[in-house]
């Protein structure tokens, strides 16, 4: 029986009772490793048994030892290590989507899918998620379903907008550059992902502005290893 080769990366990640990776910030890190994924076979390095996600998000570089958390960190180190398919990290474009969309995508996200991940976590783990997020908003996670609706016809025009800008190198391809991925594809893609593993009726929603539904399909091909 060959030995196991050990895995370069080891990637950390929550625990959910469907075994799949939700989390949006684990899934931007996610989408970029399985994009890279050829440069790592190429160094005959295949990934073991033990490359289990644990916490969210960080990675163990094996070669050096090194440990990473945060998604951003963990996305200059990747792009750093292993430039080649190149990652564009920021952009003039990839900039303005992110902020907007923090603003907009995230209301719709936290008021529709945060008090619904609590269905998709271990019980312990919906004691800890229910006390810190209550604690932070304020208020019951049940009551951001109670002004669902209220917020979605909110946002609705800033989704939009957002959207459009997706679409700004439409005729290029429909990653948000056109032709290639770039880390802003991923953090677009690593929500709706999660929204999609939370609550598919919820992923509808987001997807129904154009441009969203592009940039997710696009991605699909690094969404192939997600458990």
């Amino acid at each position: 029986m060959a030995a196991q080769t050990e895995p370069d990366i080891v990637l950390y990640d929550l625990a959910c009772i469907k075994n799949v990776c939700f989390s949006p910030v684990v899934w931007r890190i996610r989408l970029m490793l399985n994009y890279i994924e050829p440069t790592l076979k190429g160094f005959g390095l295949v990934p073991g048994e033990s490359a289990s996600k644990y916490t969210v998000p960080a990675i163990q570089h094996v070669p050096t030892k090194t440990y990473i958390m945060d998604s951003e960190p963990i996305a200059q180190f990747l792009e750093s290590t292993y430039p080649d398919p190149a990652v564009p990290l920021t952009s003039e474009l990839g900039r303005e989507i992110e902020a907007e969309a923090r603003a907009v995508l995230g209301t719709a996200f936290r008021t529709s899918v945060m008090p619904r991940e609590m269905e998709i976590l271990s019980p312990r783990a919906q004691v800890y998620f229910r006390r810190t997020r209550e604690a932070s908003l304020g208020h019951r996670l049940q009551d951001l379903l109670d002004k669902e609706e209220q917020t979605w016809n909110a946002v609705g025009d800033g989704m939009r907008a957002v959207g459009e800008l997706m679409r700004t190198h439409k005729a290029d391809g429909s990653f948000v550059l056109g032709a290639q991925p770039s880390y802003t594809d991923f953090f677009i893609t690593g929500s709706l992902q999660c929204a999609r593993v939370v609550d598919e009726g919820v992923f509808r929603r987001f997807i129904m502005y154009p441009g969203y539904e592009e940039v997710y399909e696009a991605c699909l091909p690094y969404m192939e290893k997600k458990d």
